[in-house]
């Protein structure tokens, strides 16, 4: 079965992205999400050897992170956008950062996704809406108390894992 790694808000945290890096090598994950706030170009180099989705975040304000999205991993598996709309395993999914609440709602409310994966708030989130089951993986870094926390989510099955670093 395919599993994803959720990450989310890691505002430029080296260590802590390494740490969930190390995990998801060790646990075979070759997908990862980012649910926004990269904020420096030193993330995405610890992230190229997965296939890696971005949702770019509020305080994504570098401008050579899009590029540099283009460039980590081999040509084609690393992409950067303010919304993705994905399927794995049959599995609908939107991935956003979640500081434009509207768009989250709507995304949520919509009905169209098994899953809408944010970040923004810094918080663990694990609820459902509908059909839809809305995650938070939490951050890896910035402001606010521990614990810093990362996810592993089977889509087909729903199994989520929360990691602390």
């Amino acid at each position: 079965m395919l599993r994803l790694g959720l990450i989310a808000d890691t505002h430029n945290h080296q260590q802590h992205v390494l740490r969930a890096v190390e995990h998801f090598r060790a646990e075979g994950i070759s997908t990862v999400l980012h649910a926004g706030d990269v904020t420096g170009l030193e993330v995405l180099e610890l992230l190229t050897p997965f296939e890696l989705w971005v949702a770019w975040g509020n305080v994504d304000r570098d401008e050579r992170l899009p590029g540099r999205v283009a460039l980590v991993g081999t040509p084609g598996t690393a992409h950067g956008a303010y919304v993705h709309s994905l399927t794995f395993d049959g599995r609908k999914l939107a991935l956003v950062h979640g500081d434009n609440v509207p768009q989250l709602t709507y995304l949520i409310e919509s009905g169209e996704y098994d899953y809408v994966i944010h970040g923004h708030t810094h918080r663990l989130r694990d609820e459902r809406s509908g059909r839809t089951r809305v995650l938070n993986p939490g951050a890896l870094g910035g402001s606010g108390l521990p614990p810093k926390t990362f996810a592993i989510l089977e889509p087909a099955t729903g199994q989520l894992q929360i990691l602390e670093v």
